[in-house]
């Protein structure tokens, strides 16, 4: 018969639970001291026999479950929800009449070519695609512009927008410690998160007015003034998200004074250039506005929204400097920080975005294709504000619609009156009132206005 297998030792302190060799052969399993703790074993006595039972203790105990995020959480009840009127007005993302996913013609073309031309996978540089990386920066200073000439852009390659916006405040947090970021109020819900996660203080200036629906330029201009001497001031070069409230170009002059006058750092965040109005040239007449003054800039990029990349991932980070070697040592600074955040970019949307501006009938298709989306976008919101001036007898004015301007619109409506959107007329959005006027159609708008009258006249 076999040997022993378990020889069950006395319940004393030093008792030990061994287990023996096996039909004499050379398989030692070793023994459990009790002496030494293990937070998945507990031991439990019967007697003179000690048994080891196995415990599910995680090492992760303390980790408390994150709160769902508030954009993407829009998304998931409205795929719950089989209402056949229920609408989507939650995520920025560009949808047809038939509010359906588009992918740009223009986009289909370069990807095409790029399997016909049988590139390799191998790594990207640090920074990026080096053809990539000349043409973004090109497409947002434009191509003859002195810093571009004088070398004087340290541009790296992000993963998209917040990706960009990552690699930038890493470097403020490492090359400018203390330094203050001051982001309006309210801005894209990620602005607060990345900043938080790279430890830099942030504040807010005040930019949206509830009375009018409107700019508070005065308050703003205030608050910028205000902040500590050298400050880093985010701004949304255009289509602001998510109020769709833009300075006019003569106040973007004051605001670059004020800028220039406090000593404070202009940082853009870009994520709609050419999807705003339709032009390339007037979308970026911001960030150019400031780089003609001569100011140091800080601008990220996305082609999310431009070009319908939104899963490739592809932006950049532009440091605009004051010399050539302060744009050198900028840039060796930036790859320092990408390096050990995720080594190098993704090349797929890199090689698409710079084959589409490198070619010129490429490019000039998505122009038009550019022009016919934020044309789209355009039709909706005057179309929705047709619908509510027609439908509300009270009297309001919804000018304000037509006002703001790119993919968002800012309704005004309060936490309260937007449950109602969703629990009664299944329209979808978040709460801080905003709707993505790229998901809806012509067909849906006057639904729409109902709904909207409906919970601003009737639901405190």
């Amino acid at each position: 018969m076999a040997s022993t297998l378990l020889s069950l030792a006395s319940a004393t302190p030093s008792a030990s639970l061994c287990f023996h060799e096996i039909n004499k052969g050379k398989l030692n399993l070793g023994c459990i001291n009790k002496e030494k703790t293990n937070p998945f074993i507990k031991a439990k006595s019967f007697g003179r026999v000690s048994m080891v039972v196995a415990s599910n203790v995680s090492h992760f105990e303390g980790i408390t479950m994150a709160p769902p995020d508030p954009i993407l959480g829009v998304s998931e009840a409205f795929k719950a929800d089989d209402h056949e009127l229920k609408l989507n007005l939650g995520v920025g993302a560009y949808r047809t009449e038939e509010l359906q996913p588009y992918v740009l013609d223009v986009v289909k073309k370069a990807d095409k070519l790029l399997l016909e031309k049988g590139e390799n996978l191998e790594y990207l540089p640090i920074e990026g695609l080096a053809a990539f990386n000349k043409v973004t920066a090109e497409l947002l200073f434009g191509a003859d512009n002195p810093v571009i000439k004088q070398q004087r852009v340290a541009t790296v390659q992000g993963l998209s927008g917040t990706g960009s916006l990552r690699l930038a405040a890493a470097l403020i947090e490492r090359y400018f410690p203390g330094a203050k970021v001051l982001i309006s109020s309210p801005t894209w819900g990620n602005h607060k998160n990345i900043f938080n996660e790279a430890r830099v203080p942030w504040s807010e200036y005040r930019y949206y007015d509830p009375k009018t629906v409107g700019l508070d330029f005065e308050g703003m201009i205030a608050d910028i003034k205000a902040a500590p001497e050298g400050s880093f001031i985010l701004l949304h070069g255009c289509a602001h998200n998510p109020t769709g409230i833009d300075p006019t170009p003569e106040q973007w002059g004051v605001i670059a004074d004020v800028i220039q006058e406090k000593n404070h750092i202009p940082f853009f965040d870009i994520a709609y250039q050419g999807f705003a109005s339709g032009s390339l040239d007037t979308d970026a007449a911001s960030v150019r506005m400031f780089v003609a003054r001569g100011m140091e800039v800080i601008a990220a990029q996305s082609y999310s929204k431009n070009l319908g990349l939104y899963a490739e991932r592809i932006g950049a980070i532009n440091v605009v400097c004051s010399s050539p070697e302060a744009a050198a040592r900028v840039k060796s600074q930036l790859k320092r920080i990408a390096r050990p955040m995720y080594s190098n970019p993704p090349v797929h949307g890199a090689r698409i975005v710079a084959n589409i501006v490198g070619d010129s009938a490429l490019f000039k298709e998505w122009n038009a294709e550019m022009e016919m989306m934020a044309g789209r976008i355009k039709n909706v919101r005057h179309k929705l504000f047709d619908s509510l001036s027609s439908k509300d007898k009270s009297g309001k004015d919804w000018s304000f619609v037509l006002k703001q301007i790119g993919m968002f619109s800012f309704t005004g409506l309060n936490k309260a009156q937007c449950d109602n959107m969703t629990n009664k007329w299944h329209v979808y959005m978040t709460k801080d009132g905003r709707i993505s006027l790229a998901g809806l159609s012509l067909a849906k708008c006057e639904y729409l206005a109902d709904a909207i009258i409906d919970s601003y006249h009737n639901v405190s």
